[in-house]
């Protein structure tokens, strides 16, 4: 044991100098349990952790998403007793600062993962953590060095994991994509690189991408893990230039980081190279999270819509691929089926959310199923084998009449038996609404002057509405699957935006110049002089749709204006949300997002609200939970650390909860 702990504590020597801060202590403890697994007599006949220990493994809670856990000591009866566990604070945050050529603050969008009483997260410059997941005690924490002036819109959705099955120094990794296009591979017990992973733990995700500029291309959402393999997106920067770098998805070994296979989303007649050997620039990328099954050896991606947003008449078909939910093949990377949420999307209705698997259940007949939540607020439900729809869609005549050099699709999809969760018909103007008569008459205004034809008005000149914007709908939180209820929760967003087109002799109107298009544009919040939208709240809801009958079940506002509006406007319920819910066996579901810095918990079966704590941020992320072997004792995480698009300060808190009297 003595020589194990001796070659041990030399690798955490070695590791020391490429992790920012390490925890030692902790390092320690972990490299002493292993050692002692491996020396001390009968020790590999110990029994596994007892059947107390349930983990979150993966970001959406399984590899198909549902952020559901099997958890059941938080109940409806118990959960207004929760209190706070611990706290972490990354320090890892960047405030706006324009004067100085920075226009975006940090996000903590983060999902944490916890193996084996391990919590893992990145901060949104992607700092790794480990952190013992009873007490929230630092054990260590690596810093990859990322340029925090360089990107945009810094945020890390998450980590991943993957094991060997062995014991041993980088037998368990964590996987981590970076905002400089980095794939990372650190060992999971120290943080330090994985040595035989690419370069010293490090994979050149620019090697293949034509040029750039950092900050176009970045990676936020965690890869997926499909056996031996690390299958990673990226997010392409919107609305800069028609050649933005390639939207190419990529499979890596994660014990060597070789290559694979690659996949850029271009139609089959349609050469996928440059002529220079990169990969086709323009290609629609995979932002969001994706799936894998197993099983099947799958793995499903959901894209965005192929740039610029908003103006396709010169993609020439490259935008096939675009806006839906395609299906690889695990071992090749080759198409085996696609579908498509919108043709020829110019709305940034890109698919937002993990596509997500269940085992749906419909007259004693289970169907391997996929559940798509789209920005529309309308829910997909395919054949994850085939890409067949199990609930009917039907293709129906939308507004035609775009721009000059545009065209469009004649019809879009629309599925008939789950209900729609926004308004898809034109805003009329009983539909405008405000504090004040005067709030009113300046929306009503608004809206005569501009294109109000319903969901898929097209873009342009005069300005149009449209209704979801592009935030949704819903979005990447989403969807819960409460599988033996064959239930979804969603968090839904209700509000219109405007957009407006500026020929390129105009195009000081607006802030984005589409390089590459006659076009420019700007979007915008369809609101009244005091800001607030133009439509009635709720702007936020919570929603729970029964996926088999095709009926919400209930539907809550999230959040208040409580905490984000001046006496008297306190009073207005559901506001605008970014984030996610979780729910749980013990039929409690947990939700932040909302912008009034609040964590709330539902009671599952019939929406009632149960319990809400104060968070010094939004928790514009999607929140986790799982319970712990040690001290049987179930826990609740949430990043609080506000948004990009938010009216506070960032914030760097994660906190976690567990019942009052718990031992921690």
């Amino acid at each position: 044991m003595f020589m194990c702990l001796a070659e041990s504590l030399a690798i955490l020597h070695t590791a020391v100098g490429a992790i920012a801060t390490t925890t030692l202590a902790g390092a320690r403890m972990l490299l002493l349990l292993v050692c002692m697994s491996t020396a001390m007599p009968g020790a590999a006949d110990a029994p596994a952790s007892p059947a107390a220990s349930i983990d979150w493994s993966v970001y959406g809670g399984t590899e198909g998403g549902g952020h559901f856990s099997s958890a059941a000591q938080i109940t409806p009866n118990n959960v207004a007793n929760l209190v706070e566990a611990w706290r972490h604070n990354s320090g890892d945050k960047r405030t706006a600062d324009p004067k100085n050529g920075v226009y975006s603050q940090s996000s903590f969008q983060a999902t944490p993962i916890v193996i084996d009483e391990v919590l893992y997260y990145c901060s949104g410059f992607n700092q790794v953590f480990a952190l013992d997941a009873a007490s929230g005690e630092e054990l260590w924490r690596f810093d990859p060095g990322v340029d925090r002036s360089a990107d945009i819109l810094p945020n890390c959705r998450g980590v991943s994991y993957w094991s060997s099955g062995q014991e041993g120094f980088c037998e368990q990794r964590i996987i981590q994509g970076t905002l400089d296009a980095r794939l990372i591979a650190l060992d999971a017990y120290t943080g330090a690189p994985c040595p035989d992973f690419g370069d010293e733990g490090t994979v050149d995700l620019t090697h293949g991408l034509s040029e750039h500029a950092a900050y176009e291309y970045s990676v936020t959402s965690p890869p997926a893990i499909l056996g031996d393999l690390a299958i990673t997106g990226s997010m392409v920067l919107d609305n800069v230039r028609l050649d933005v770098p390639s939207g190419v998805v990529r499979a890596y070994n994660i014990r060597d980081g070789e290559l694979a296979w690659a996949w850029n989303p271009v139609p089959e007649d349609m050469e996928p190279l440059n002529e220079d050997g990169s990969y086709r620039s323009g290609t629609t990328n995979v932002w969001s999270i994706i799936s894998v099954d197993s099983e099947r050896n799958l793995v499903f991606v959901p894209t965005g819509n192929t740039s610029p947003d908003y103006f396709g008449g010169l993609r020439n078909g490259l935008d096939e691929f675009s806006s839906a939910v395609v299906a690889l093949d695990g071992d090749s990377g080759e198409l085996v089926w696609h579908y498509q949420m919108v043709h020829h999307d110019i709305w940034d209705y890109d698919t937002p959310a993990q596509p997500t698997l269940m085992d749906l259940r419909i007259d004693n007949k289970v169907i391997p199923a996929l559940v798509q939540v789209t920005k529309m607020g309308m829910t997909f439900v395919l054949n994850r084998e085939t890409g067949a729809p199990i609930w009917p869609v039907e293709e129906r005549p939308v507004p035609q009449n775009p721009v000059a050099g545009e065209y469009l699709s004649p019809t879009q999809p629309f599925p008939t038996h789950i209900p729609h969760l926004v308004n898809l018909d034109p805003l009329t103007e009983e539909d405008m609404w405000g504090l004040t008569f005067l709030d009113k008459h300046a929306c009503v205004k608004q809206l005569r002057g501009l294109r109000n034809e319903g969901i898929y008005t097209p873009p342009s000149t005069q300005g149009s509405i449209f209704m979801p914007g592009n935030g949704g709908g819903n979005n990447w939180g989403s969807p819960v699957i409460v599988p033996d209820k064959q239930l979804m929760l969603v968090v839904t967003m209700t509000f219109p935006n405007t957009l407006h087109l500026y020929p390129k002799e105009q195009c000081g109107q607006s802030g984005l110049t589409e390089s590459g298009s006659p076009y420019c544009m700007s979007t915008e919040r369809m609101a009244s002089p005091l800001g607030v939208p133009c439509t009635a709240p709720p702007w936020g809801r919570l929603d729970a749709v029964d996926l088999v009958a095709g009926e919400v079940r209930w539907s809550k506002p999230l959040g208040t204006t409580r905490t984000v509006a001046p006496f008297p406007f306190w009073w207005i319920k559901g506001v605008p949300a970014i984030g996610g819910p979780i729910s749980t066996a013990g039929g409690v579901t947990f939700v932040g997002a909302s912008i009034d810095k609040r964590f709330r918990a539902f009671d599952t079966a019939t929406g009632n609200m149960l319990w809400q704590v104060s968070l010094p941020a939004s928790g514009n992320a999607t929140p986790m939970t799982y319970q712990l072997a040690s001290n049987k004792q179930q826990y609740v995480v949430i990043a609080a650390g506000g948004h990009w698009q938010g009216m506070e300060a960032p914030q760097d808190d994660l906190i976690a909860f567990r019942l009052s009297g718990a031992a921690p």
